[in-house]
C-alpha cells in the first residue's frame, strides 16, 4: 500500500461525521431535561422524573463515547455543560416547583414567593456547580467531586417527587419537606465537601478504574430497581448525598483525636 507522506500527497483528512456522536447522547440528554419541563408543567410528574434520569444516563455516556472514539473537544465540552445545566439545573428546579413549591402561595402572597425563589436558588447552584467544575476540571483529584455533582442533586430532587408521587402523597402537603430538598440539594452543590467520584486517580485508563465493590454496589442496585425504582433512586441518593457530610464529620473527628 502506498504510504502518502513518502508519495508526496497530503494525508487524507480524518472524517469529521464521528464528532456527531457523543453530542448526539448529549443532545438527547438535553431533550431528557426539557421533556421533564414540559411535562411537570402538564402534571405528568412520573413522565418527567424518568426523563431526568434518562438525561442522566445518557450524561454519563456522551463523555465515554467522546473518549472511546477519540472525538473529544472543547465544543462537545461546553455544549455538554449548557445541556447539564437545563437537566440537571432548570428541570429538577421547575418539576419541584410544580409539584410542590408553587403551593406556598397558599400560604398567603409573601409566602407564595418562597417557592420560586428556592427553584430559583436550586437552578442558580446548579449553574455555579457547573461553572466552578469548568474553571477547576484540570486542578482537582479525579477520584473526587468538589460539592454534590449536579446529576446526583438532580436525581435527589427528582427521586423524592417520584416516590412521593407514587405513593399518592400530596406535593401540597409536603411543600416543606420539598423546600428543605430544594435547599439542601442546592447548598451541597457549591458547598466545598468531597464527594467520590468512582473513578481512579491518574490518567487515561487508569482514571477510568473504579474500585472493586463499586461494582458489586452497582450490581445489587440495579437488581433492586427492577423491583422498585423510585424508592431504590431514592435511597441511593439520599445515601449519596449523605455520605459527603458524614466522611467530612468523619475527617474532622479524627483530626481533632
Amino acid at each position: 500500500m502506498e504510504d502518502p507522506i513518502a508519495s508526496g500527497s497530503p494525508p487524507r483528512p480524518r472524517g469529521r461525521g464521528i464528532y456527531l456522536l457523543p453530542n448526539l447522547f448529549t443532545t438527547g440528554g438535553l431533550f431528557g431535561g426539557f421533556f421533564a419541563i414540559i411535562a411537570a408543567s402538564q402534571g405528568r410528574f412520573e413522565a418527567a422524573c424518568v426523563a431526568i434520569f434518562i438525561a442522566a444516563i445518557l450524561d454519563g455516556v456522551d463523555g465515554r463515547v467522546a473518549r472511546l472514539t477519540n472525538t473529544q473537544s472543547e465544543f462537545g465540552v461546553q455544549y455538554d455543560s449548557l445541556a447539564d445545566l437545563i437537566s440537571f439545573g432548570m428541570a429538577p428546579a421547575l418539576v419541584m416547583y410544580y409539584w410542590a413549591l408553587s403551593s406556598f402561595k397558599l400560604d398567603g402572597l409573601t409566602a407564595g414567593k418562597i417557592g420560586w425563589l428556592a427553584a430559583f436558588l436550586y437552578a442558580a447552584c446548579a449553574a455555579l456547580r457547573l461553572a466552578r467544575f469548568n474553571a477547576q476540571v484540570a486542578q482537582v483529584d479525579k477520584r473526587w467531586f468538589i460539592g454534590l455533582a449536579s446529576p446526583a442533586a438532580a436525581g435527589l430532587m427528582a427521586s423524592f417527587v417520584w416516590t412521593c408521587h407514587d405513593l399518592r402523597l400530596s406535593g401540597s402537603d409536603l411543600r416543606y419537606v420539598a423546600l428543605a430538598v430544594t435547599v439542601v440539594a442546592a447548598l451541597l452543590m457549591v458547598s466545598r465537601i468531597r464527594y467520590t467520584s468512582f473513578k481512579g486517580s491518574g490518567s487515561g485508563p487508569k482514571a477510568e478504574r473504579v474500585p472493586f465493590f463499586a461494582i458489586v454496589i452497582a450490581l445489587v442496585v440495579l437488581i433492586a430497581l427492577v423491583l422498585d425504582p423510585p424508592r431504590v433512586l431514592l435511597a441511593a441518593g439520599v445515601l449519596y448525598a449523605l455520605s459527603g457530610p458524614v466522611l467530612w464529620l468523619r475527617r474532622r473527628t479524627s483530626k481533632a483525636g
